[in-house]
């Protein structure tokens, strides 16, 4: 039995029979995540490493999407991690997702050079100077660059990266000049992108990028994702998605 503590809620993830744990006054997993764990990809036998994991979510949902031998979230507020945890053993996932209380500035503890074969990022869109921050601190780390920088999760990324291994994270689209500089700096390649679309007519809200660790230079756009198409309803591929 899954224990909650005081504030929090359980929420069906509509996969197998997943939930997980969130707490609305500290930050609650959105589309962006979802979309991830969707557009990411693991073979069998590979290892995945989920970067600033919050409460988990996206471990958990590619544990039902894909055969990865194993999964590790880190992240790095105590809170956030413990609800985490709990949400992989009221699961039954505690035999393929490791969840981690660490900073992501620093892998070394963690893992070793080139031993990982997938890793993921849902990181903070905004730098630490962009827009107004939220005056509670685990939703402004969720939001902001406050305790990482997409340099640092570019940097220990390529680290951790066996070559060939394969980097997947959501971002918003007004970075994605300095995305792709940051992501070639340390010799990740982009090599498949797909934007997002709130609705046909409007302009992309996230982008989705997938980078190789020492691949060579050729970029693949993919079709776009439309995830309304009317107000409220979500098109037939987010329902795919989502697992409804």
């Amino acid at each position: 039995m899954t224990i909650l503590k005081p504030g929090e809620r359980l929420d069906d993830l509509n996969r197998h029979g997943l939930t997980i744990i969130q707490d609305p006054a500290r930050f609650c997993f959105g589309m962006d995540a979802v979309l991830l764990s969707g557009f990411a990809q693991a073979k069998e036998g590979e290892t995945v490493v989920d970067l600033g994991t919050g409460t988990g979510i996206i471990p958990v949902l590619m544990a039902a999407k894909t055969p990865a031998k194993h999964l590790t979230g880190i992240e790095i507020q105590a809170d956030s991690a413990d609800m985490a945890r709990r949400s992989v053993a009221g699961d039954g996932l505690e035999d393929r997702i490791d969840i981690i209380t660490g900073d992501v500035r620093d892998l070394s503890p963690y893992f070793k050079a080139s031993s990982v074969d997938v890793v993921t990022s849902n990181p903070p869109y905004m730098t630490d100077m962009h827009g107004l921050k939220n005056p509670s601190l685990p939703k402004a780390i969720a939001r902001h660059e406050v305790m990482c920088t997409f340099e640092d999760i570019a940097r220990e990324t390529a680290r951790v990266l066996r070559p060939g291994g394969r980097f997947y994270l959501v971002h918003r689209p007004f970075r994605l000049v300095e995305i792709f500089e940051v992501l070639t700096k340390y010799r990740m390649e982009p090599k498949r992108m797909r934007m997002v679309y709130p609705f046909a007519d409007r302009e992309p809200n996230m982008v989705l990028i997938e980078a190789v660790r020492g691949g060579k230079r050729r970029l693949t756009v993919e079709k776009p994702l439309i995830v309304y198409k009317a107000q409220g309803v979500y098109t037939d591929e987010i329902y795919d998605i989502y697992g409804y």
